[in-house]
C-alpha cells in the first residue's frame, strides 16, 4: 500500500472468479475473517479496477483511517458500522451501484443476531448479519483470505462466487443463512489448519455465555 510492491511475491487462487464478477457488474459481497492479513486483502482486491468498500467497526475505522491517511496509496474505502444502522444504507448503495462489499463473518457486535454453528468440533457463535446481506441482496458471495507464506510472500484465496436466493418464508430464510455459514466455516476451518498461527481472535470463541 505504501508502493512497494515489487517487495512482494503472491500466488491467487480464485481470483479469475472475482474479476468475472466486476466484468459482469453484478456487485458482490466478499466475506473474510479475523486471519491473515486483511490490508494485503485490500491491495490485491486494487488488482480488480473496481470500487471495493470495506465493513468494519467504527472504532476500528477511526483507527485504520489515520494509517490510511498515512500511505500514498489507498484500495479500498470503509463503511464503519454505527449505532445507528446508517451502514445499512451505505451497503444498500454499493449493492446498487454493482460494486463489492467486504466484510468480516466471524465476529459480532453485543445485541447483534448469532446463531450457533458446530466450528473445530464444538458450537461457536456467528453473527447472522453478513449472511443475512447476501439472501437479501441476492449477490454473488466469495469468500476471500491473504496468507502470509514466507518473510515476502502472501497467498490470496477467493472462493467461486455463488448466488444465494432468498425465500419467502422466515423459516426458510433462517435455513439458507444457516446454509452460508455452514458453507463459510468450511472454507475457515481449512484456512485454520493451514495456517493455525494467523487467526487473530484474542478471547474464548466458544464461550456458551
Amino acid at each position: 500500500m505504501g508502493g512497494f510492491t515489487a517487495k512482494f511475491t503472491y500466488n491467487f487462487d480464485g481470483e479469475d472468479w472475482l474479476r468475472e464478477m466486476t466484468m459482469q457488474k453484478t456487485g458482490g459481497l466478499l466475506i473474510s475473517a479475523h486471519i491473515g492479513n486483511f490490508e494485503m486483502a485490500g491491495h490485491l482486491l486494487e488488482r480488480l479496477n473496481t470500487s471495493v468498500k470495506v465493513v468494519m467497526l467504527d472504532a476500528e475505522h477511526q483507527k485504520i483511517k489515520s494509517y490510511l491517511d498515512g500511505v500514498t496509496r489507498k484500495s479500498f474505502s470503509v463503511i464503519p458500522l454505527t449505532g445507528d444502522h446508517s451502514h445499512l444504507y451505505a451497503i444498500k448503495e454499493s449493492f446498487e451501484n454493482k460494486e463489492l462489499i467486504c466484510m468480516h463473518g466471524d465476529r459480532f457486535m453485543p445485541g447483534s443476531k448469532t446463531t450457533a454453528c458446530n466450528f473445530l468440533g464444538k458450537d461457536a457463535f456467528f453473527p447472522t448479519g453478513p449472511f443475512y446481506l447476501a439472501l437479501k441482496y441476492e449477490v454473488p458471495v466469495s469468500f476471500v483470505f491473504a496468507m502470509k507464506e514466507g518473510k515476502n510472500h502472501y497467498h490470496f484465496y477467493a472462493s467461486r462466487p455463488r448466488v444465494y436466493s432468498c425465500p419467502a418464508s422466515p423459516q426458510k430464510r433462517d435455513e439458507a443463512v444457516q446454509d452460508i455459514l455452514k458453507n463459510y466455516i468450511t472454507e475457515l476451518e481449512n484456512k485454520i489448519n493451514l495456517y493455525p498461527m494467523q487467526w487473530f481472535n484474542y478471547y474464548n470463541f466458544w464461550n456458551e455465555t
